[in-house]
């Protein structure tokens, strides 16, 4: 894979010429695309397109003068765009309670360098994880939760965000259900994780429900966090075959495993830009 590659996202109205204008422009500054990928919503009537370009390697590549000459082609189809580097770590904070799964697993991504992103902070309502941020040399914030302090809570939590100027949330087995207003702030920013389970099992013991039910199909959600549980756009999804067989300590440990791989690749494809939020849908472009 090449170094020193750059993404270019936009999205805007569909009308003729939006891949032209992307492709003649980094033809023109010499950029050679690694990854292009396109999406016209016929329904909304809206393009989507990601482009990631290695710069000429003659010279240092110029970030504010490709900026400077994109802006204004990119006006004239009403373009809302992003540049950003893949050598860029951006600052993700983990919150997480007790299941340690999901941490785990990203915190192994990070330390070998698969995710290549910057960890200042976890943030828990639990004790129970310190020792693990401790050997990973990673700040550790246990804050109990309560309805008698949830907002006071909360305004620590976003204390700390401001703080790491995070980039991306992720709530890794965070079991405690978010404000409106936390929600709002975060919204695009902040990624759950959950089972998928069909039907549906809600409260404890989902999976013991869903063997005496004879499940068929276990599964995990990522998704964006807004204020309905659960319900959030969703980024990517993961799911495998079960059967009779599979007692429920079997399908509880297949789901971690899935919620593990789902979770992970939710934030990959977050922080390359593959995720366009719009209206409260998603468009993922997947490797």
């Amino acid at each position: 894979m090449p170094k020193d590659t750059y993404y270019l996202t936009a999205h805007c109205p569909g009308s003729l010429g939006t891949v032209d204008v992307v492709t003649r422009y980094l033809h023109e500054q010499g950029c050679y695309v690694v990854e292009m990928q396109t999406f016209d919503d016929v329904l909304s009537e809206h393009f989507f397109i990601r482009a990631e370009f290695r710069p000429p390697a003659e010279q240092p590549f110029d970030e504010a003068a490709f900026r400077t000459g994109f802006a204004p082609r990119a006006a004239g189809f009403a373009m809302e765009w992003r540049l950003a580097a893949s050598h860029d770590r951006p600052n993700v904070v983990i919150m997480v309670s007790r299941l340690d799964h999901c941490l785990n697993d990203l915190l192994y991504r990070y330390r070998t360098g698969q995710l290549p992103i910057e960890i200042p902070a976890i943030i828990s309502n639990h004790p129970d994880l310190q020792r693990l941020a401790d050997w990973h040399h990673i700040p550790y914030y246990h804050l109990p939760v309560s309805d008698d302090n949830r907002a006071e809570q909360e305004a620590e939590v976003m204390g700390i965000l401001n703080e790491c100027e995070a980039d991306l949330v992720v709530l890794a087995r965070y079991m405690q259900v978010l404000s409106p207003e936390l929600c709002a702030r975060l919204k695009g920013r902040a990624i759950n994780i959950h089972h998928s389970l069909l039907p549906g099992f809600r409260g404890d013991n989902p999976y013991h429900q869903a063997y005496h039910k004879g499940v068929k199909l276990v599964g995990a959600t990522a998704h964006y966090i807004n204020n309905d549980l659960d319900e959030g756009p969703i980024i990517t999804q993961g799911v495998e075959v079960v059967d009779h067989s599979h007692y429920p300590e079997q399908l509880i440990a297949k789901g971690k495993d899935i919620e593990c791989m789902t979770l992970a690749r939710a934030v990959q494809y977050h922080i390359e830009h593959r995720v366009f939020l719009h209206n409260d849908k998603t468009v993922v472009f997947a490797s």
